[in-house]
């Protein structure tokens, strides 16, 4: 008899590769909102991230949804991978124009061609 137990789960390859990132600065946005950003130390096979000098960058406490430029050091963290959306370096990191405006801005748009 086999149970499924005995049967050894083949290890996948690491959908993310940060070892090119290791001693970069790298900003992450977990569930929830918050964003920290940091020298990216060391991580693991669930995606935990080590980083050290890192700065959270405050919410706009009228709309949480928003960053502000407003930080507070945190110094060294650990961010566990089942919390983290999203992982970009920060050297690269550049604001672009919303490319999917709200149906307001396409209103305001309609009324001021008219």
């Amino acid at each position: 008899k086999h149970s499924i137990m005995s049967h050894s789960v083949p290890e996948r390859d690491p959908v993310l590769d940060f070892a090119k990132y290791t001693d970069q600065r790298v900003r992450v946005r977990f569930q929830g909102g918050r964003e920290v950003e940091g020298f990216l130390k060391g991580y693991d096979k669930l995606d935990n991230l080590v980083l050290d000098d890192s700065i959270e960058f405050l919410r706009d406490p009228n709309d949480l949804s928003q960053v502000t430029d407003k930080t507070r050091p945190l110094g060294l963290i650990i961010c566990r991978g089942t919390q983290i959306c999203l992982i970009c370096p920060s050297d690269d990191m550049q604001e672009i124009s919303n490319p999917f405006p709200d149906e307001e801005e396409v209103e305001a748009e309609g009324d001021a061609e008219t």
